[in-house]
């Protein structure tokens, strides 16, 4: 089974790897930066240590004379170095016979150090016996400890080299390097206690978010997460509420038009039933030789086809809609014009007046708006009283309103809410039989098409009053 690392595990070992590499960083720049500074200065004071040196070695060459001219400023230098207690030092004297040479290195003639390979190195002590050229510095290895050699001319032929122990510079670089180790450590321990800390704190939210994810996706649809501050946390669970909010719209909405669409099914088949039971009992009746009323049942049949052929029709428009193919072709149309011309298509035309105020043009599809006055009208005739009314209202800047008015008894309390849903009826729209009861659902639809909407109220001193409200 392959092993997989935890978030929590994850941010720990995130927080302490560049903990403990910023630290890393940071200690070797600290290091080489102490180690490079304690280097100098310890150079810096054995130089001038040397260079006092020389300088009073070579006051004591003065008293020689040309008797021994070879041996006396030697002697006269060591005597003086002798009386330097605590100092390691070394004279070379290049004269024949003197400093010799072996394997690249030199043997000194005098001092109180003893002589091993690797103290005088050739190249080095060349570059010293130039009584111009500064002291030559350069490090020492041998076998009682480290040290920094400082060696010069005192005089030409005669190179003094001092021998200063690092010992001590070196327990001060090493007890740095020691405390920087540890300093690292307690870090990087820190680090790793402050990582599992934080990592607890921001898994604990997640942990939350994804047992509320759990919940949801079991179907309860109320769950929501607290939301603390205004970081990403936060933000995660505003975003989650939101998320929850919309699901349970959308699964709520789902349901709704189940139901909806269920009803819509049985009042289908209970509309289609009448009127194909008529026809049915016309078809029988005019196929009976004796039938004496042909001329009626004529005329009812005719009057049951057309009620089949609006319902059919009502049902394609409505089926259109839901699946979101309806045809839509915006262009401007002047809502006087159309309610005119809306008003000669009802049967009671006589009795509908109109009147329009202000700016009375929108952008529309004139089929549809022209469907929503007719409808409108037509309800008003059938389900109201005469006269009625249609008042424009164009005086907005930003939108224009359609009004239809009756005379009749109103929109009962029951039905105000549900008015503008599938095949409702009211008591007395009943008695109507070629109504299909989607005309004002199709005019709901075809108004938010629009981006409009249709109110409906009970208007004091007249009956019902539909406005339609569109957007220019």
């Amino acid at each position: 089974m392959r092993w997989r690392l935890g978030l929590a595990a994850k941010i720990a070992i995130t927080v302490v790897l560049s903990t403990v590499g910023a630290s890393a960083v940071m200690a070797v720049v600290v290091y080489t930066t102490q180690v490079s500074s304690a280097t100098d200065r310890f150079t810096t004071s054995a130089t001038i240590g040397f260079n006092s040196d020389i300088q009073q070695a070579r006051q004591h060459l003065t008293p020689c004379r040309d008797e021994d001219p070879a041996g006396c400023p030697v002697r006269a230098a060591a005597s003086f170095m002798e009386g330097r207690l605590g100092l390691t030092w070394s004279l070379l004297h290049f004269a024949p016979g003197k400093s010799a040479e072996r394997d690249g290195r030199y043997v000194p003639v005098l001092g109180n150090t003893g002589w091993q390979p690797g103290q005088l190195p050739v190249d080095r002590i060349d570059e010293a016996r130039d009584m111009q050229a500064p002291a030559v510095t350069y490090a020492y290895q041998g076998d009682d400890g480290s040290y920094l050699v400082v060696a010069g001319a005192i005089a030409p032929g005669i190179v003094l080299a001092e021998f200063y122990s690092t010992a001590g510079l070196d327990r001060e670089i090493a007890g740095l390097r020691t405390q920087l180790i540890v300093l690292t450590l307690v870090v990087a321990v820190s680090a790793a206690a402050i990582a599992l800390l934080t990592a607890r704190r921001i898994q604990r939210p997640l942990r939350t978010a994804a047992s509320a994810a759990r919940r949801l996706g079991a179907g309860k649809l109320q769950t929501r997460l607290p939301v603390h501050g205004h970081d990403e946390l936060a933000e995660l669970a505003r975003s989650f509420n939101t998320m929850a909010g919309r699901l349970g719209e959308s699964i709520d909405e789902l349901r709704r038009k189940d139901v909806q669409q269920r009803r819509f099914v049985a009042d289908v088949a209970h509309d289609l039933r009448t009127p194909l039971a008529s026809l049915v009992a016309l078809t029988d009746s005019l196929s009976n030789p004796d039938h004496r009323d042909r001329d009626r049942s004529v005329e009812l049949l005719g009057t049951q086809i057309r009620r089949l052929s609006t319902l059919v029709e009502d049902l394609l428009e409505i089926s259109r809609i839901d699946a979101g193919v309806a045809d839509f072709r915006p262009e401007p149309i002047d809502l006087a014009e159309l309610v005119a011309d809306a008003a000669e298509m009802v049967p009671s035309s006589a009795g509908v007046t109109s009147e329009a105020a202000g700016d009375t043009t929108v952008q529309g599809d004139a089929r549809r708006l022209h469907t929503i006055v007719r409808n409108l009208l037509s309800n008003a005739e059938h389900h109201g009283a005469p006269p009625v009314r249609v008042t424009i209202d164009g005086t907005a800047p930003e939108e224009v309103s359609v009004t239809v008015t009756d005379h009749g008894p109103g929109v009962p309390d029951e039905l105000a809410a549900v008015i503008f849903d599938r095949f409702v009826r009211g008591d007395q729209a009943r008695a109507y039989t070629e109504g299909s009861g989607l005309g004002l659902a199709i005019a709901r639809e075809n108004a938010l098409m629009h981006d409009g909407r249709i109110t409906v109220r009970d208007e004091p001193g007249a009956g019902a009053a539909f406005t339609l409200t569109l957007p220019r």
